[in-house]
């Protein structure tokens, strides 16, 4: 399968990038600056340029927005969900959002957004980016899919096992919401690779 990663050297993103290489997977990386894997083709670009996304989405089976905005950038979120979507349906593929977990059911009934064991205030800005990107998906024609990780993803080890939790946050017996970005990156493969059908879902330990 032909995968194309936009945001391919952050950090889901080039854990994807790697997942896909080891499953045998063809991969071109959309980056702005730093070339990730070097099994994979490069291509330097702004993923707000839908006529180069359109033109190289044209040429794919899938693609993966894996993209992050930097600190202080957080209003730019849906217009590069937007711009993302806007090619992918110009092409007629589907589009697999790396997002937040702002937008999730928390245990106590509201939304993670809301509660500050799983938002605390210093991500506050991104986690209303990560909503405000949900919206610009449910708002758009496109056959995307939008993946939520729990609420603390960081670099780790690769296990190959997590639990899906549909649009609720997945926490643990202990209380805690994680996952590596290794085995998130197992879970988006696996939904590449067969199609759940869900829209929303969201993944952790």
């Amino acid at each position: 399968m032909k995968i194309t990663v936009v945001g391919a050297a952050g950090m889901s993103g080039s854990r994807i990038v790697t997942e896909a290489l080891a499953r045998g997977h063809r991969v071109t990386a959309v980056v702005r600056r730093a070339v990730p894997e070097a099994r994979v083709t490069v291509v330097r670009g702004d993923a707000t340029d839908t006529a180069l996304m359109t033109k190289l989405f044209a040429d794919t089976d899938v693609i993966v927005g894996a993209t992050r905005p930097v600190p202080g950038q957080e209003h730019t979120v849906p217009a590069t969900a937007t711009a993302l979507l806007d090619a992918a349906a110009a092409t007629g593929k589907r589009i697999l959002f790396v997002g937040g977990s702002a937008p999730l059911r928390s245990p106590g009934g509201g939304l993670a957004f809301d509660d500050p064991a799983f938002v605390p205030p210093e991500y506050r800005a991104i986690a209303a980016a990560s909503m405000a990107q949900l919206q610009a998906c449910r708002a758009h024609p496109a056959d995307w899919t939008y993946v939520s990780p729990p609420g603390l993803l960081e670099p780790g080890t690769r296990t190959a096992r997590y639990r899906r939790g549909g649009t609720a946050l997945v926490v643990a017996a202990d209380g805690s919401s994680r996952i590596s970005a290794e085995d998130l990156a197992v879970a988006v493969l696996d939904e590449l690779e067969q199609p759940s059908g869900e829209r929303h879902f969201s993944v952790g330990y």
